[in-house]
């Protein structure tokens, strides 16, 4: 990652040319990030997050976790029958 430069004695050329090369830094980034998927970690507090389905992870306890995927069948039926209702969002 660029660390930023003193740019108080840098020409208006020098300062294009350094956030030039910053914004191409921040695109790969970004693509970095939105290529990594999802996976899953271990809280301090004995949780399992779930990352790579939105901003934030989706945390829970084992017995949480052991609830929902008991309950898949029943998602699946809901989504099934909501279709038409339900919103996509592809990132």
């Amino acid at each position: 990652m660029a660390i930023l430069q003193d740019l108080s004695q840098s020409s208006h050329e020098d300062i294009a040319a350094e956030l030039v090369l910053l914004r191409e830094e921040n695109a790969k980034l970004k693509l970095k990030a939105s290529q990594r998927g999802s996976n899953l970690k271990l809280t301090a507090k004995g949780g399992l997050s779930l990352y790579g389905l939105g901003r934030f992870p989706v945390t829970l306890y084992r017995s949480q976790w052991g609830k929902l995927l008991a309950m898949v069948p029943e998602i699946e039926a809901f989504i099934a029958a909501n279709a038409d209702k339900l919103v996509t969002k592809d990132e």
